[in-house]
């Protein structure tokens, strides 16, 4: 098993929309950047796990754990000239951007925000999100991350 953050703005998807929809599962669409796109076609398997991140928001952070629940598959989204996320070059017969279905496992019972996983980068061992500059929507998380975001998340519980 493989782990992952994916982001998401709250007020277009957060974690409160994952949660009412059927199943608690939804496809993951709308990803227009390649090194994104990568991960979920060549390294994301059933199975995995993944944080649901809040980006772009009053406090940023972790607020969710998701898993991937499907194989990769042609985001549609990029077909829709009525969508945000269409995208005209794209080819049917080749499509460019993919998604995976993600499930809803649980909030975390006190989200970690950005600021409290900064003001601990000490912990971690070159976590991705806490790069200068980084805007990846998708990026890995070690083990090692994945653990010590739990172990956070209790610490700010008590």
């Amino acid at each position: 098993m493989k782990y992952w953050l994916m982001k998401s703005e709250p007020d277009v998807f957060g974690i409160e929309h994952l949660k009412k929809c059927k199943k608690q599962t939804e496809p993951w669409d709308g990803i227009r950047n390649y090194q994104a796109r990568n991960f979920m076609r060549d390294d994301m398997t059933i199975g995995d796990q993944a944080f649901f991140y809040h980006s772009n928001c009053a406090e940023p952070g972790i607020v969710g754990i998701m898993e991937i629940v499907s194989d990769p598959y042609p985001d549609f989204t990029q077909f829709d000239a009525d969508s945000n996320y269409y995208d005209a070059k794209s080819d049917p017969d080749d499509p460019r951007w993919i998604l995976v279905d993600v499930k809803f496992v649980r909030e975390l019972e006190q989200p970690v925000s950005l600021k409290h996983l900064k003001a601990n980068a000490d912990r971690f061992d070159d976590f991705r999100l806490l790069a200068k500059g980084n805007r990846l929507s998708i990026m890995p998380v070690t083990r090692k991350q994945w653990n010590t975001v739990l172990e956070m998340e209790k610490e700010l519980g008590q």
